[in-house]
């Protein structure tokens, strides 16, 4: 007999229900369908993270995925993405993928066709080519457009410090500050980003009828980073991460700072333990919290007994896109945070 409940908190929200599950961050519940769809034909877990967080990259969900959105100092979109099995425990990520449209595709072919878990920059680009992705520009009227608007503004907001000009005020180029008495602490990063440019990620578990897990990622990362920067988003345990006998977690937010703390892998590994989706979420967001009370992100953890559940600080809310067999659509839920600005 089905059967399922919600209870919510402050930082969380908790759901038990059974069967095949898809759930996504964000207000993406076309991403969530695309997953389902995919997951009803092939029963494929994996099959359906392809075609969920595919669907965003192609439809630019939120200017936070794909093509045409988050451009770097150079004006430059690229993007990173992951798939993690937890049926075999394997992994295919791109970090730092420029003119290569599907980095979700191109991660499943690292996962599948090469021994390594991680390829980056204009070498996943080459590797992309090479498994017959077309090389085309991820720039358009709208991320040029957005970075014409940031030069006129200064360069602000940046991920500079420490440097000369003074980035808070200037565009570079920049130079390090000489002195042997820099204490870079005093510029400390607090974590805080502004969701509503910078949310990024699509990150999505799959939970399939054989009882598998799949998790993973997409993102252009955020805007105006560095050229080069790779957050959390393709790196195992950080951005995604599951096993089949413990459960799956996916993160969102302030990469930088989360990618440091790993929490979709601790999310996991405290499921492992015996504790619930929720005491794993809300374990690995506070674990952040206690050395950046202002950053800005979220957690999402499924245990193998089918519960899931979702913490978050340092925005107003997170919403998230769940569709189930007990569901006859998605639904998108969302919740309160801790610490919001």
């Amino acid at each position: 007999m089905f059967s399922c409940f919600f209870a919510f908190s402050l930082i969380l929200v908790v759901s038990f229900c059974d069967g095949r599950l898809v759930i996504n961050t964000w207000r993406f519940p076309q991403a969530a369908e695309a997953a389902w769809s995919t997951l009803l034909i092939t029963n494929g877990a994996v099959d359906a993270l392809e075609a969920g967080c595919s669907y965003c990259e192609a439809t630019q969900c939120g200017l936070s995925v794909g093509f045409g959105g988050s451009p770097d100092e150079s004006g430059e979109t690229t993007l990173d993405s992951l798939i993690f099995d937890g049926r075999t425990m394997d992994a295919g990520a791109v970090g730092d993928l420029r003119r290569i449209k599907s980095a979700m595709s191109v991660a499943r072919h690292v996962l599948e066709h090469t021994k390594h878990t991680l390829i980056a920059g204009d070498q996943a680009t080459e590797f992309a080519a090479s498994m017959g992705f077309t090389e085309e520009s991820l720039i358009t009227d709208v991320s040029t457009e957005i970075w014409t608007n940031w030069t006129k503004n200064n360069c602000q907001p940046n991920f500079w410090r420490n440097v000369e000009p003074d980035p808070t005020t200037s565009c570079g180029p920049y130079v390090p500050i000489k002195t042997r008495f820099m204490d870079y602490n005093k510029q400390r990063d607090s974590g805080s980003i502004d969701v509503k440019i910078n949310h990024d990620t699509i990150g999505m578990v799959v939970l399939d009828g054989d009882n598998n897990f799949a998790a993973g990622t997409s993102t252009n990362g955020l805007r105006y980073k560095i050229p080069g920067r790779v957050g959390d988003s393709p790196v195992p345990g950080a951005g995604a991460y599951a096993d089949n006998a413990a459960g799956a977690a996916c993160a969102t937010g302030n990469g930088d700072i989360m990618m440091r703390f790993l929490p979709s892998f601790l999310a996991v590994e405290k499921m492992r333990e015996g504790k619930s989706a929720s005491e794993a979420a809300e374990i690995a967001i506070a674990r952040i919290i206690e050395f950046y009370p202002e950053f800005s992100g979220a957690v999402i953890a499924v245990s193998v007994n089918g519960e899931y559940a979702a913490a978050c600080n340092g925005m107003v809310e997170f919403p998230f896109a769940v569709r189930d067999d007990n569901l006859d659509e998605v639904i998108v839920n969302a919740i309160s945070c801790s610490n919001p600005p």
